[in-house]
């Protein structure tokens, strides 16, 4: 039963692509047709069709003897799956503008040429800014105040990077970028807060990118924990044991101790559905622990803050929702989760959700910025902060 439900989502999901696809490629060919005309139709539609759904046939498992071109196909698809959602907020509005001056009597010869290169050149300015949104990345000071006391007194600085999706599209080169940053920092503790991997851990290993966050340096030491498309790679084992071997402990349900604190780490939300043993309660986690003393929890998703926050976590800190990673998807992600992005007090708990650092699919961001978090962690006996951090200016790398 639950493969039939699995089935029929899917054959659902590639209708709605399938007519979002036409809608978009009807407009498409209506343009091409008056800029380029006598263009074929059975040349233009097979084209588009190849590259509306280059994203899905990149991610087939193809033999290796295709893989390289899979590549390209997964990345041409992930920057129409941008241009797909400009084009699904555009052309209905284009079309309307039509309709209204028809109703009124207006003059629309030439209009789809003037609304073309009007559309065009608003797609390219969408995708030049997104680009250097997803590209250029801010830094985060978020400095908290714990009322409990660890084996140092000293502030302990925490670098935080969520949702890095190191794989075709996020490589090595943003990588670099952002162990080059995080050892600028000189961190105490440096926290991954899961989807390390953009589902496959094929090109993690195929382009040694372990060699490069294996650079990451704080006092005491690297933690990660598992987001959703670590389970959607389904390589959990393999990729745990590798970060393992470079000295980054990926905590599955699990406690680790550092500078007199606790890590907690959480497994994703969907080893609720994945795993047949789900995962442990935020209560069965913290059972037995002196909870007199600082408790940090990772936790990919942003759900149930009030339960962590009656658990007696300290700082909750979460990814996942890139903060919708394109406008005005962050409309959807402020409804779906109680804080989809940024900092909340609850209770005694202070709750930071990253907008993540790498991209998924398009690596276009729009009304939301590649960024690694800062925290300045003080203890009880040091200098008080107010209730609200306050975020420094952004730092680009």
């Amino acid at each position: 039963m639950k493969i039939l439900r699995m089935l029929a989502s899917g054959l659902v999901m590639l209708l709605v692509l399938g007519l979002v696809n036409f809608y978009i490629g009807l407009h498409l060919w209506y343009l091409l047709d008056n800029w380029l005309p006598g263009i074929r139709a059975a040349v233009y539609w097979p084209v588009f069709l190849l590259i509306a759904f280059a994203y899905l046939i990149g991610m087939v498992p193809w033999p290796k003897a295709v893989k390289p071109a899979a590549r390209l196909f997964k990345v041409i698809g992930s920057y129409y799956l941008a241009c797909m959602e400009f084009a699904v907020i555009v052309l209905p509005l284009t079309d309307l503008l039509y309709w209204v001056m028809g109703l009124m009597g207006a003059q629309r010869t030439g209009f789809t040429t003037e609304a073309g290169v009007t559309v065009v050149v608003l797609l390219a300015v969408f995708l030049i800014w997104g680009s250097r949104n997803a590209w250029s990345t801010v830094v985060r000071n978020h400095p908290i105040q714990i009322d409990k006391r660890a084996a140092t007194s000293a502030p302990l600085t925490i670098a935080v990077a969520s949702d890095l999706h190191l794989g075709n599209i996020v490589g090595n080169r943003h990588l670099r970028r952002m162990v080059a940053e995080i050892n600028r920092m000189q961190p105490d503790l440096i926290l991954l807060a899961g989807d390390v991997l953009d589902d496959s851990i094929e090109p993690f290993i195929r382009n040694g990118m372990s060699d490069e966050i294996r650079k990451l340096r704080a006092r005491f030491g690297v933690y990660a924990v598992l987001g959703n498309h670590e389970y959607y790679g389904g390589s959990i084992k393999q990729y745990t044991e590798l970060m393992d071997s470079i000295g980054i402990k990926v905590l599955q349900d699990e406690v680790a101790e550092a500078a007199g604190l606790y890590i907690v780490g959480r497994k994703d939300k969907t080893a609720e559905s994945m795993e047949a043993a789900g995962r442990k309660s935020v209560e069965a986690l913290l059972d037995g622990l002196d909870l007199s003393r600082p408790v940090i929890m990772m936790d990919h998703q942003p759900t149930g803050f009030g339960i962590a926050a009656q658990a007696g976590v300290d700082v909750l800190l979460s990814g996942h929702t890139h903060r919708g990673q394109i406008a005005p998807n962050h409309w959807i992600t402020k409804r779906l989760f109680e804080l989809d992005w940024g900092y909340l007090r609850k209770d005694k708990l202070h709750v930071v959700v990253s907008s993540g650092y790498g991209t998924w699919g398009p690596p276009i961001r729009l009304a939301s910025r590649s960024e690694l978090i800062r925290l300045e962690v003080r203890l009880e006996g040091t200098r008080q902060y107010s209730e609200e951090p306050v975020h420094s200016s952004p730092v680009l790398i």
